[in-house]
Order: structure tokens, then C-alpha cells, then sequence
């Protein structure tokens, strides 16, 4: 079976890749922004 490519030009495996790694590193930006919004909101009560 040929690889079938999508509208980014990734094959179903490198699409499977890519979305291993992004998923995690976006969880991590998640819990770092939100740990910064409330250490700054500890910091200077804004309500």
C-alpha cells in the first residue's frame, strides 16, 4: 500500500510522529503558563 499524504504532506506515520511529540510539549507550555498566571496572581491580587 502506498503512502497516502495529506494536506500538510505527511504520511499517516510522520503525521502519528509528529503528534506524539507536540502533544506532550504543549501539556508542559500548558502547565507552565498556568502555574505563571498563578504565582503572578499571588503575587499582585488583581481581583
Amino acid at each position: 500500500m502506498a503512502d497516502r499524504y495529506n494536506l500538510t504532506g505527511l504520511s499517516d506515520e510522520e503525521a502519528k510522529e509528529f503528534h506524539s511529540i507536540f502533544m506532550p510539549s504543549m501539556y508542559g507550555w500548558f502547565t507552565l503558563v498556568v502555574m505563571a498566571h498563578v504565582l503572578t496572581h499571588l503575587r499582585f491580587p488583581w481581583i
